[in-house]
């Protein structure tokens, strides 16, 4: 009966015994867990056995809880009817070498002859410590789980979130380069339709006096020869009249075709959109790097470019693992581990900055005290740091506004200079060995400058 029983206190979610049973109008019982679970996955408040939709709230299920009573005392009965199954009679003492109850009977015969026992209320009580000290690092673990669980839902709400502004931000960058091909469009459109009014007019003109002329010459060609049909006296009297009629018109210059006069079609086509491009390039700007938000402290917001950055109130961003938990930091997208590379920040009048290069295996949830090569500004006092030594005081003879940094990954240098003045500020030897990234800390506000953008042209065989 009590398996039986038991089979009956099964909730049908977790499959095992009911604990703080509830009950639905649909008359299907659950764990009130197990339910709040259920309804919070899917919130039509439906039972998870029959999917019927339930309009009242669950009630706890008296019938369940008095059987569930029920089979723990028959459960607990039995354990403390157990008897020895080879004297039938109640277990007294614990041997520690076979690990089993036994009575006293089997303390004193030959197969346990020399072992250790305990009598059974000490040894439980030294077994339940051993198993709840063995129990606690999976206490422990669980914990971990469910925390992470808990963070990975928040991760995908917030990818959610990523999305939809990553998707508005690339709409209005496409936006735009549509409203300025349009408008380029419309001005060149404009710009072949005057010509064709101009062309048109010119060539309108010159049609206009040419009919004039054929209008004249018509004129003189029928006149003279109306004379060569009349009579010989009435001819001779106006033939000198009528010779000088016809000798002036030919003495007029040759008509000639209009130069020009066709649309400059290679002026509107050749290169057009090459043209097109590299008036572009006046609306576009170019950053040698770019911040990456995921690798952002908390207290950063960033500009829609990806280029500023500004200390402001805490936000509730997923603590994933690029994340700076910290220092008020971000790195760039892009690390390098070869070439030459370079990019200007303006500092402005922050007060706490500090810039470099980090590597990319570093943790970066505590305090920052390896992998960072750079440059620090607080209270007033430039200092170069590095994981190599103590941090060495700089001279500035004025205050930076701006800061290059260049790192020559195959030379291993990192190279700080104030590009309003060309001037070099400090330089790191190092044999960098795995990929550095830009980095960037602040208490106020930074932004990586733009680098001027400018087309070459070369043949195409050049190299």
């Amino acid at each position: 009966m009590a398996s039986t029983s038991e089979e009956d206190l099964s909730c049908p979610v977790c499959r095992g015994i009911f604990t703080e049973p509830v009950i639905l109008s649909c008359c299907h019982s659950f764990c009130k867990d197990c339910l709040e679970s259920c309804w919070r996955q899917k919130p039509l408040r439906q039972c998870p056995v029959c999917r019927r939709r339930s309009s009242k709230d669950p009630v706890v299920n008296l019938a369940l809880m008095n059987l569930y009573e029920t089979v723990l005392q028959e459960r607990d009965q039995k354990v403390s009817e157990a008897l020895c199954s080879l004297h039938s009679r109640k277990p007294e003492l614990f041997c520690l070498d076979h690990q089993q109850l036994v009575c006293l009977i089997c303390r004193d015969s030959e197969k346990h002859s020399g072992h250790r026992f305990r009598p059974i209320d000490e040894i439980a009580r030294q077994y339940k410590k051993t198993l709840k000290d063995t129990l606690e690092p999976v206490k422990t673990k669980l914990k971990l789980f469910i925390q992470v669980k808990v963070k990975s839902r928040q991760t995908a709400q917030h990818v959610k979130v990523q999305t939809q502004r990553t998707e508005t931000q690339i709409q209005e960058q496409f936006k735009k380069l549509r409203q300025f091909l349009d408008k380029e469009e419309k001005a060149r459109m404009a710009a072949l339709w005057k010509e064709e009014e101009q062309k048109s007019w010119m060539i309108q003109e010159k049609i206009d006096n040419l009919s004039g002329e054929i209008a004249a010459l018509s004129e003189t060609i029928r006149a003279t020869e109306e004379e060569l049909t009349a009579e010989d006296v009435p001819f001779l009297q106006k033939y000198k009249a009528a010779v000088d009629r016809v000798q002036k018109r030919p003495l007029l210059d040759d008509p000639q075709m209009l130069s020009g006069a066709l649309i400059d079609e290679a002026k509107h086509l050749g290169n057009l959109t090459f043209n097109i491009w590299n008036k572009m390039k006046y609306m576009v700007s170019y950053t040698p790097v770019v911040l990456d938000p995921n690798t952002a402290h908390p207290q950063f917001n960033l500009s829609e470019d990806l280029t500023n950055v500004i200390e402001g109130e805490t936000q509730q961003l997923p603590d994933n693992p690029e994340r700076f938990g910290f220092d008020c930091a971000i790195l760039s997208s892009e690390g390098f581990n070869s070439g030459t590379h370079s990019w200007d920040v303006q500092v402005g009048d922050s007060y706490s900055w500090q810039l470099g290069v980090f590597a990319e295996s570093v943790d970066r949830k505590g305090l920052i005290d390896t992998g960072l090569w750079g440059i620090r500004f607080s209270k007033g006092k430039y200092t170069a740091e590095s994981p190599l030594g103590s941090p060495t005081d700089l001279r500035v003879k004025k205050k930076l506004e701006r800061l290059r940094v260049k790192l020559d990954c195959n030379k291993g240098k990192l190279l700080f200079q104030n590009p309003d003045t060309n001037t070099q500020i400090h330089t790191f030897k190092h044999s960098f060995a795995q990929r550095m990234f830009p980095y960037f800390s602040t208490r106020d506000e930074l932004k990586i400058l733009p680098m001027k953008v400018c087309v070459t042209m070369e043949h195409s065989g050049s190299k």
